[in-house]
């Protein structure tokens, strides 16, 4: 008996010491093992590509020549000077800020609604998030017809009255941009509406029942309790929202491909239609190069006015 506890205590100590070694060195290999893969996918793909990328930009390069061109900086001022770019610019920026803001009221209401009494709040729920997860490869060709012609759209119009109002929709430069921001507010307010009904679930129920005793009444309740309640939640989408906007590319090239006239041109379709239909693989990767600037530098803003509104 004495013996087996001597032993014990003297392992213990070993390791004791030994653990008191490698704190000392600075060694944790515990965990190594477990953040490997994550840090070598990271670093041996995420980080190599964006380099790669930041490099084929300095060239005038078809991706399929054995040798390229160095440019230097010539495709960077080549795209300040494209008004195509430009366009995509402006396309994107006016995109994100009108479906966020329209995902954001519709999807903040619905959640607001189901937190009610409503009949059926299951059933309501499903249909509202069914969009967000349908591809974007099955609901375009069912939009092309929707906003053609002799679509669904115009039928509408034409039996309510409207008929003037009937046009292509889709081919007139000024209302493609609007049917493509119509689908994306259709596609994802679903999960607006999920994010803000879960945040709403975690107000503390006492706040709300001293807001009825204090008779504010349902839209003061909504805008000085509720609303400052899901801040986080906004902030979130409003991030997720203007790197997706960036990234966007399956609806407008499905639905429009860009057209007509680079009306509906964004930063991912003409990254598309330079690299891969025009073979101008530098100058595409120019345009990555800004995309991604915009991508961290949107988020840091909106990440540090979140902080500065929070503190306030």
């Amino acid at each position: 008996m004495t013996t087996t506890s001597l032993t014990t205590t003297t392992t213990a100590g070993r390791a004791a010491e030994a653990d008191g070694r490698r704190r000392k060195h600075g060694t944790h290999l515990n965990g190594l093992p477990w953040i490997l893969p994550a840090f070598v996918f990271v670093v041996g793909l995420i980080y190599y590509s964006v380099f790669y990328t930041g490099y084929i930009s300095t060239l005038d390069w078809d991706g399929l020549a054995p040798t390229a061109k160095a440019v230097g900086l010539g495709n960077f001022t080549k795209m300040f000077a494209d008004p195509v770019f430009w366009a995509a610019l402006r396309h994107t920026a006016v995109f994100y800020v009108v479906t966020f803001t329209v995902q954001t009221a519709l999807g903040f209401v619905l959640a607001a609604i189901m937190h009610s009494r409503v009949r059926f709040a299951m059933l309501h729920k499903v249909v509202i998030f069914i969009p967000t997860v349908l591809a974007p490869a099955t609901m375009a060709p069912v939009f092309r017809l929707i906003y053609a012609d002799d679509g669904m759209a115009n039928w509408i119009l034409r039996h309510v009255g409207l008929g003037s109002l009937a046009h292509p929709w889709l081919a007139d430069g000024k209302t493609a941009l609007p049917a493509l921001m119509l689908i994306t507010v259709w596609q994802w307010t679903g999960l607006t509406f999920i994010l803000y009904y879960a945040a709403m679930s975690q107000i503390e129920p006492e706040l709300l029942e001293a807001a009825r005793l204090d008779r504010a009444g349902n839209l003061r309740t909504l805008w000085y309790i509720v609303w400052p309640g899901c801040r986080g939640t906004t902030v979130s989408l409003a991030m997720l929202g203007f790197i997706g906007a960036l990234k966007t590319f399956d609806i407008p090239y499905l639905v429009t491909t860009g057209g007509p006239y680079h009306s509906t041109e964004f930063l991912g379709t003409y990254i598309y239609r330079m690299g891969i239909r025009q073979a101008h693989i530098g100058y595409a990767a120019a345009i990555s190069i800004v995309l991604l600037v915009l991508a961290v530098a949107g988020a840091l803003v909106i990440g540090r006015a979140n902080r500065k509104g929070a503190s306030a």
